[in-house]
């Protein structure tokens, strides 16, 4: 007997794995709608460093959470589980399932762990950190965290500059860190009161060379399609800056460096490139221990297939 939750599919993968390209084949055969999983697509003006669908794709798949936030706006995991959760109802109300579709393994995790109540963000104590970076470097930060809070230091790699911040950010402006915060909650319960049952999926190439060099290939697209264009645009904005989340997605932080004049040209494709592959690996790390996930290969032609046929099995 199926669950008496509304189904909903979450597919997972890296970036550059081909997650849209395969959800986009899912909605033309089945009654699925698209919900991105993604915290860079969130933004306006920020269309080809983000992989954004052009409006082409919108029309064939629409995509719900994409390009309604400014670039100057902050957005929280919280924000995204509340948001999801009203385009999920939404969905299911005009007869479709929800797909969700993206790479930010820590929104997943908000939809199916729930979120313990934090402490709001505190500008003051993010900057002073946020500069202890600048002058030693994101190890340095890691350190800190692991002399206060080692059973997060373990969970975040040390290039994840985000998670980091604000983990640190936590036990500096609260005295409890971010692991005492979540054992105070009911974090069970609040995966039990979720309104849908969520059925995951992945995808990854078999060869992690592949995936690099798809990554590669995909950064340098991007820049051929315009982003260092889009990225002078930001800038010359004159409110945003690299300490904000938008401006510290992977590629636009150095593509601003080079605008800046803090990059040559070909560091900045260097490190943009790395740094999209630093995202992957930890992309792949966060689904490497994700409960009752089953996953496909991306260079498998038989994938759509497989995916369809799982879809059917659970939610149709």
């Amino acid at each position: 007997m199926k669950n008496a939750k509304p189904p909903a599919i979450c597919l997972l993968g890296p970036t550059a794995s081909g997650k849209t390209d395969l959800a986009i084949e899912v909605v033309q055969r089945l009654p699925c709608e698209i919900i991105s999983v993604d915290s860079a697509q969130i933004y306006k003006e920020m269309n080809i460093g983000t992989g954004k669908p052009d409006a082409e794709t919108l029309a064939r798949a629409p995509h719900r959470l994409i390009d309604f936030l400014d670039p100057a706006q902050a957005y929280s995991a919280s924000q995204f589980r509340h948001d999801a959760v009203q385009e999920m109802e939404a969905l299911r109300d005009a007869g479709k399932i929800p797909l969700l579709v993206g790479g930010t393994m820590l929104y997943f995790r908000a939809l199916r762990d729930g979120l313990a109540k934090m402490p709001a963000s505190n500008a003051q104590v993010r900057e002073e950190i946020l500069r202890k970076a600048d002058r030693e470097g994101w190890g340095a930060v890691h350190a800190a965290l692991a002399a206060v809070d080692p059973e997060s230091a373990q969970r975040i790699h040390p290039n994840d500059p985000q998670r980091l911040q604000r983990a640190l950010e936590i036990y500096l402006v609260s005295g409890k860190t971010m692991t005492a915060h979540h054992q105070l909650e009911n974090v069970a319960q609040a995966a039990a009161d979720f309104p849908f049952q969520l059925h995951f999926f992945a995808i990854q190439p078999q060869d992690r060379a592949v995936l690099h060099n798809k990554i590669a290939a995909r950064f340098e697209g991007m820049i051929e399609q315009g982003l260092v264009a889009e990225v002078e645009r930001l800038y010359a904005r004159g409110d945003l800056d690299l300490s904000m989340p938008s401006m510290r997605a992977v590629g636009y932080r150095q593509t601003w460096q080079y605008i800046a004049g803090e990059l040559r040209f070909d560091a900045m494709v260097e490190q943009g490139t790395i740094a999209t592959r630093q995202l992957a690996k930890r992309q792949i790390t966060w689904m490497r221990s994700w409960e009752n996930l089953r996953s496909f290969d991306s260079d498998d032609s038989k994938t759509l297939d497989l995916l369809l046929n799982s879809i059917s099995r659970v939610a149709i």
